[in-house]
């Protein structure tokens, strides 16, 4: 039975890890203002409900925060790390690529770590070039990780509850500009990792994306039928592992792939998804990412940054040429 009512982005992470905390109490949460509820209304009654020895509250030091969650994950502990969104998380790299992904490899398995880092991703509008970057492919790249990318209120449910569930470290990145969205959703839904959605059949065109640029490709999609062309798009949820047997499926039926990122076009992982899909079923592809430019704060620059669904039909149009 779906919810009597939508719930947001955010409210329904928040279900989910409440739910998980309920069911396991080695879940922590440790973070910069996790006790009032972040700056997103992420943990709003968390702390209230678990006590400030399970949401903790920590200071601003983001290398701390992320090396005490792999510290905790290694003693047996399941930390959500609240890294505020992905461009602070910078601060925290050493602690992300060198100890949380490479313990289990490095010491044959005899320690894991089970954590989950929330680093938002994506333009924050009016928040310029440090507060809007969307550097999913950086961990795509990084052995040892699991990536995930929501992008619907029934996603990050669904995906924050398999994230805790991995057993390994999930870098996890929400999209500061879906927290206010509503939908109706299913709290006994589960999903898996690694596992494509199709928002919409078609056999013309294969459209991949995922996060915030899934709802402007879903806007693209609907123009392009008004073209005539039906666009087959599927959301990928989960950028490692991704789900290559769907869109090898897809692109093999379409013969045409198209993928579609908020982030910089250039080594974006787009990049990967179409040189994959060409290599193993032959089939034309087209990217449309960023440009390689800092995201501007003045609204002209920053517009001049986004892929609006437009862009996204006139590609589709000369790729289908």
């Amino acid at each position: 039975m779906q919810s009597a009512a939508p719930i947001t982005y955010a409210q329904a992470a928040c279900t989910a890890l409440a739910s998980a905390m309920a069911d396991d109490s080695r879940v922590v949460v440790l973070g910069e203002d996790v006790g009032r509820g972040g700056i997103f209304g992420q943990y709003a009654g968390l702390q209230a409900r678990f006590g400030a020895q399970r949401i903790i509250d920590t200071p601003i030091s983001e290398a701390t925060i992320m090396g005490a969650g792999v510290g905790m994950a290694l003693a047996g502990l399941k930390p959500v790390v609240e890294m505020r969104v992905v461009d602070f998380a910078l601060c925290a790299m050493d602690e992300i690529v060198n100890q949380a992904a490479k313990n289990r490899f490095m010491f044959g398995g005899q320690g894991r770590v089970p954590l989950v880092a929330r680093l938002p991703i994506g333009m924050w509008s009016a928040s310029a070039a440090q507060h809007s970057q969307s550097l999913e492919s950086w961990f795509a790249h990084l052995p040892g990780v699991v990536v995930v990318c929501p992008s619907t209120p029934q996603d990050n449910h669904d995906l924050l509850h398999a994230a805790l569930d991995c057993g390994d470290p999930v870098i996890y990145m929400e999209h500061k500009e879906l927290w206010g969205m509503s939908a109706d959703f299913d709290p006994a839904q589960h999903t898996r990792l690694g596992q494509a959605r199709r928002w919409r059949a078609g056999a013309d065109l294969t459209l991949v994306s995922w996060s915030r640029q899934m709802h402007w490709a879903a806007e693209a999609a609907a123009t392009l039928a008004e073209h005539g062309v039906q666009v087959d798009l599927l959301d990928l949820r989960t950028l490692w592992p991704w789900d290559r047997d769907a869109v090898f499926e897809s692109a093999a039926r379409t013969g045409r792939l198209m993928v579609t990122h908020e982030a910089v076009q250039a080594a974006g992982f787009g990049a990967e998804i179409a040189a994959s899909a060409a290599e193993a079923v032959g089939c034309r592809v087209r990217r449309v990412g960023a440009p390689r430019i800092p995201v501007g704060y003045a609204a002209n620059l920053e517009e001049a940054a986004r892929v609006r669904p437009a862009a996204i039909v006139s590609a589709a149009l000369e790729l289908m040429a």
